[in-house]
């Protein structure tokens, strides 16, 4: 089957700081969830939608994914983009790029989960005329997360984590965007996505948001990650 869907990276190099009571020995997207390591869960999700490749970003254990993966998830090809020492989330994903093939590229975070139509996101691209898409959510009590603000489908600024929001649209960790916007990163080895590039380029690029109310869940901390454990069965299977 011919793929329509842009190539997939997953950003799948964090150490699990805040999960270390839980998880030892193993990078963070590996953490078992339901028998399964959660890495597993998002790739299998995502393979749905038959993107050409997977590029996996990897750093702390990195052997750990290969050993478990290898290079290919049924038909999908895998691909390892490895990081010698942190790079920071931008750092990672400029790197990973290079073994990118297709004209627009899919990141995600290797430690969260947004249910979202693949196919929709991408088509939403592509009728607004997007350089870069960014998946969303409206969540209550959004004080983990910091907020995106938006005008129509444009994004326009991003807030801090504010404890009194109420309710307000976060960044999942998923975007879509065409591999030129390469040209605008900072020259710098190491930074942040989101701080460094996101935040400085709102004026340069056409950034859209695309909202969804897929089921969302990050493991980044143990009352989640437990979550995750008795929620996905049913949800993924």
């Amino acid at each position: 089957m011919i793929s329509t869907m842009p190539e997939v990276i997953i950003l799948a190099g964090g150490m699990g700081t805040r999960l270390q009571s839980v998880i030892k020995d193993v990078p963070k997207p590996m953490a078992m969830v339901a028998n399964k390591p959660f890495l597993y869960w998002l790739i299998n999700y995502v393979s749905k939608f038959n993107p050409p490749k997977i590029i996996i970003s990897t750093g702390h254990l990195s052997q750990t994914i290969k050993d478990f993966f290898g290079t290919a998830f049924g038909e999908i090809t895998i691909e390892y983009s490895h990081e010698e020492y942190p790079l920071g989330t931008g750092g990672a994903i400029k790197k990973a790029l290079h073994k990118c093939n297709t004209q627009n590229c899919i990141v995600l975070n290797g430690d969260s989960i947004f249910k979202i139509d693949f196919n929709s996101f991408f088509k939403f691209h592509k009728i607004h005329n997007s350089n870069f898409s960014m998946a969303l959510k409206l969540v209550d009590n959004p004080y983990r997360y910091g907020t995106v603000e938006l005008i129509k489908d444009r994004i326009i600024g991003f807030r801090e984590k504010d404890n009194t929001l109420k309710k307000g649209l976060i960044n999942t960790g998923i975007y879509l965007f065409s591999k030129n916007i390469y040209d605008l990163m900072p020259k710098d080895e190491k930074f942040s996505f989101e701080k460094d590039f996101l935040e400085k380029k709102l004026d340069f690029i056409n950034f859209k948001g695309y909202i969804s109310d897929g089921y969302f869940i990050d493991i980044g901390i143990p009352d989640d990650y437990k979550k995750a454990n008795y929620e996905f069965p049913q949800i993924f299977n």
